[in-house]
């Protein structure tokens, strides 16, 4: 083995049967495993026009090439089939520890199609292949789901499960799927597709070792960069970062992001260390995109309020860093994950939601039933937003009062979402659809890019978002890119052709629409595309590519001798791949639009982004351009689909 098995699994549920396939290595050396191979994978097998809550789509749950190979913070594994939440390609990425698991069973990984005639769950041990019974399982939350498996499945010390909570069994288009007690790959909707086919959980249970070519090279590649990785505590007050905020948000000037400056305070406090740095700079927003800090009152949200209930710390497999929290359960019964900055945003600020107690429990009842937090929180601030517009009424919300941070009618509205009742119902699915219920031209309050609710970073602050909000294939991300990303990952100290960002420069140019902006964009996304193909974290790229040695890490463990800039072809692979594939289904990649607000249309009166207008569809043509597509269309282009080999699959476009 070369970093990878070779061999995935293929399942039918309609069936009930299983068969394993070799993949041919020269698909890894084009794809690499994970995002890459999913993607080959299900552009040749879901039928055009297939639906998404169909006996057609395929759902997979792939690991990355890395995992398990000895290389640091790969751990990280995909979801992948064809989103009920945009029509198109639909991708989510999670950790814990179930990515090891898939290899560990010997595969990459396992495709599901059809659908069961009763709720199911799939067991995997690396001998053998089980369709069982999840008739008692459903109903159950997600942790509840995972531990009654590993407590059945003979084997806890290996025992992995991958699962869906209440709101994929009630096929909620902002369902996503859970490991390791509350770790959700959550976005795309791919909750709703697993649900759609009865499909509970997967039980893997594997103990197949994982070989690499070189695997001294990687153990040594890894202590050279462990040296980087923070230790023991961090000594900084909190008090410092919010002044860090500040000074952010007023200078004229930008100083080049060194990731290694941050690593520290995310290993001291997680992703929640930001949200003070957010509400001042205006990279988070607030009130439905509408407010901005003078709205909210942002001392609340310090780092050690954050973190009171934290009693350890937490890791994903693989991770020296250990950016997790494990606290206390909002019940006082129990441990649960520490909400990350996206979830407390959005439950927070979004909702002008200042009781911190509610957001541990908001979050922890969409960890539990399975219901992604992003989607979710932008849900409830349209609902809220509608109601203050008088488009909904009392009688529309069953007596609900939606009023800004009304904690009781918040939380409320949140078990009904999840459990698809009452006024809930309307919600259950994301802001695009129950604007459309509502009517009434609700839409105008309905902040979402292709279907998808936006993650809690504004373009206004950092364009990059906003670029990769409507330029990428799975629309409405933050994890693809932004100017951030581009910063930290430093990709010009080994890639050729991408250029570097100067130590210090003028603010303003964070929001210059140029070629140059272009190649930073599709930079960041190219190399996210390996990235999730190798099964990495975002935060050991924080690192920058001249200090952790992802290219070395491929080449390690395959045998290979690749360049940086051929690694990065792959990525252009990858994505355009799953550009096609969006047109395939007829997606019109032009046609994800942004709300005004969000970037600027009318620039805002007040607050961090006065005046401020992003030009972001010039952004966007840059960065399709520099991708080798068609700045207007987002078409890739013949001359780039048949550099990358993928005339074919360009030719299944019609």
């Amino acid at each position: 083995m070369k970093g990878y098995t070779g061999k995935v699994l293929f399942v039918d549920l309609t069936q009930r049967s299983w068969h394993t396939e070799t993949i041919p290595d020269e698909i890894y050396e084009d794809y690499l495993s994970g995002v890459g191979l999913g993607a080959h994978i299900l552009f040749q097998r879901i039928p055009r026009g297939a639906d998404p809550l169909g006996p057609h789509n395929m759902i997979a749950f792939i690991s990355g090439l890395l995992t398990g190979t000895s290389a640091l913070f790969a751990g990280r594994w995909m979801v992948v089939g064809k989103s009920p939440l945009t029509g198109g390609w639909g991708d989510a990425n999670c950790g814990g520890n179930f990515g090891p698991a898939i290899k560990q069973c010997g595969y990459d990984g396992i495709f599901i199609t059809g659908i069961a005639d009763e709720p199911v769950y799939l067991f995997a041990d690396g001998k053998t292949v089980e369709i069982r019974s999840a008739a008692h399982l459903w109903g159950k939350d997600a942790t509840e789901t995972e531990a009654a498996l590993i407590a059945g499945s003979g084997n806890t010390l290996r025992a992995r499960v991958a699962c869906i909570g209440m709101a994929g069994e009630k096929l909620s288009l902002i369902s996503g799927i859970c490991n390791d007690r509350g770790r959700m790959a959550a976005r795309s909707g791919l909750g709703a597709v697993m649900g759609s086919k009865k499909l509970k959980a997967i039980l893997l249970t594997g103990s197949q070792p994982m070989v690499s070519a070189d695997l001294p090279e990687i153990k040594r590649l890894s202590r050279e960069c462990n040296v980087l990785v923070p230790k023991g505590d961090f000594k900084i007050p909190p008090w410092l970062v919010a002044i860090a905020g500040w000074f952010m948000g007023a200078s004229p000037r930008a100083i080049r992001l060194d990731g290694l400056s941050s690593l520290p305070i995310f290993r001291k406090w997680g992703t929640s260390s930001g949200m003070q740095v957010g509400i001042l700079t205006g990279d988070t927003p607030v009130r439905n995109w509408s407010g901005d800090r003078s709205d909210y009152p942002w001392q609340k949200l310090d780092a050690l309020t954050l973190n009171r209930r934290t009693i350890k710390r937490y890791h994903c497999y693989a991770c020296p860093l250990g950016c997790g929290g494990v606290m206390i359960a909002p019940s006082g019964d129990g441990e649960v994950h520490r909400p990350e900055y996206e979830s407390i945003s959005g439950l927070g600020p979004m909702l002008l939601n200042a009781d911190l107690e509610s957001i541990f429990t908001l979050n922890e009842l969409f960890n539990r039933s399975g219901m992604d937090s992003i989607s979710a929180s932008n849900t409830l601030a349209f609902a809220i937003n509608c109601y203050e517009a008088h488009l909904i009424s009392d009688q529309d919300t069953h007596g609900l009062q939606l009023t800004w941070g009304n904690t009781a009618a918040i939380l409320q509205l949140a078990r009904q979402m999840i459990a698809r009742e009452g006024f809930g119902a309307v919600l259950a699915d994301g802001v695009k659809l129950a604007a459309q219920r509502i009517g009434k031209g609700a839409d105008r309050l309905a902040i979402h890019a292709g279907g998808q609710e936006l993650s809690m970073h504004d373009p206004k602050y950092d364009s990059g978002y906003g670029i990769h909000y409507i330029a990428d294939p799975t629309p409405g991300r933050h994890s693809i890119g932004s100017n951030m990303t581009y910063e930290t990952m430093r990709l010009w100290t080994r890639i050729s052709w991408v250029p570097e960002i100067p130590a210090s420069y003028p603010g303003i140019r964070r929001h210059s629409a140029d070629a140059e902006k272009g190649l930073h964009a599709a930079g960041a996304a190219m190399a996210k595309m390996i990235i999730d193909g190798a099964g990495l974290c975002n935060f050991g790229l924080m690192m920058g590519v001249d200090r952790f040695p992802m290219f070395e890490y491929l080449n390690a463990a395959t045998g290979w001798h690749k360049t940086p800039d051929e690694y990065m072809e792959i990525g252009r692979r990858v994505q355009t791949l799953r550009q096609l594939f969006n047109l395939r289904e007829g997606v019109d990649p032009a046609g994800v639009k942004l709300p005004g607000l969000v970037y600027g249309d009318p620039p805002a009166r007040r607050g961090p982004h006065k005046g401020k207008h992003v030009d972001i569809y010039k952004m966007r043509s840059y960065t399709w351009q520099a991708l080798g597509w068609d700045g207007e269309s987002g078409h890739p282009l013949d001359a780039t689909v048949d550099q990358l080999g993928l005339a074919a699959e360009r030719a299944a476009t019609g």
